[in-house]
């Protein structure tokens, strides 16, 4: 880099330069536009108002309030009371009203599947997804495959008490026992009842097994929640295993994975969390996706 040299004018342009040179590049001296600089000033001078009229600097515990007494969380808090004001009404007819009236009337039925459906994003489709098409070990709200039964009151009994809550007495709890590994079925004997469950929805057994034995096994140990047929039984929270529906994957390995080792989804209470007009809300709004009875 050569040295400075303030005098030095560049012959091109007839600019001075800083005297700065970088591999035969020098740098030009070139003021900044009168409008930019009166802009930049004009800016420092209202930060400078904006610290003083509005809350600006953090302290060690609080922030300094501004001379005006502004808050933009004090104005969303306005609007959050007049949001609950406005819906307050709504929301007594909704919690006073049983399910059935709900969906008769096309006004309640209006305001239970809005307000049912944002509460469905804030609380549920963080597991059953916010289309409700659910994944591995979360169901799918959709189709017509119902552990607990799928009527609106078998729904917001659901929602209300929950799926194996710790902290709600009437929750939905259904105990399959772990086959392997309570000592219950040998390794053999859960790959062929195993495999003898999956061609109940019509899957392929492996090579070799033997289906009359895995029938006897499922008659044996399974039939008494799953049904003779295996189609499940909504009172006991037992799965029909003859629609092609897993909830943890209807492969041969998941199935012995099940057999083995059992489930235990949990699901919350929500009445612990949520008012009976947003439970009641909710509940339509699950009922109506399409899969509802």
């Amino acid at each position: 880099m050569a040295g400075h040299n303030h005098d030095d004018i560049d012959h091109i342009t007839g600019t001075s330069t800083t005297g700065h040179e970088w591999d035969g590049i020098k740098e030009l001296n070139t003021p900044l536009p009168k409008w930019w600089l009166n802009l930049f000033y004009a800016c420092i001078i209202w930060s400078v108002g904006y610290y003083v009229a509005y809350p600006a600097w953090p302290g060690i515990s609080s922030y300094t309030k501004g001379v005006l007494g502004y808050s933009s969380r004090a104005d969303v808090q306005v609007e959050l009371d007049a949001l609950k004001a406005q819906r307050a009404s709504a929301a007594a007819d909704l919690a006073k009203a049983d399910l059935a009236a709900i969906k008769a009337d096309p006004k309640m039925l209006a305001v239970a599947l809005a307000q049912g459906k944002a509460a469905f994003g804030d609380n549920c489709a963080p597991c059953h997804g916010i289309g409700a098409t659910g994944s591995k070990g979360y169901p799918n709200l959709n189709d017509d495959d119902w552990l607990w039964g799928g009527k609106l009151a078998d729904i917001y009994t659901t929602l209300q008490n929950g799926i194996r809550s710790t902290n709600n007495g009437e929750t939905r709890i259904s105990a399959m026992p772990a086959f392997g590994k309570d000592g219950i079925l040998k390794k053999e004997e859960i790959r062929t009842v195993s495999n003898y469950a999956v061609t109940l929805a019509g899957g392929k057994a492996e090579a070799g097994v033997d289906l009359k034995a895995g029938e006897k096994l499922f008659a044996e140990n399974c039939a008494s929640c799953h049904g003779d047929k295996g189609a499940g039984n909504p009172e006991l929270g037992a799965p029909n295993l003859t629609d092609q529906i897993w909830l943890y994957g209807g492969k041969i390995e998941d199935v012995i994975e099940t057999v083995t080792n059992s489930r235990a989804g949990v699901m919350p209470a929500w009445n612990e969390r949520l008012d009976t007009a947003t439970i009641k809300s909710l509940a339509v709004y699950v009922h109506s996706l399409g899969g509802g009875k």
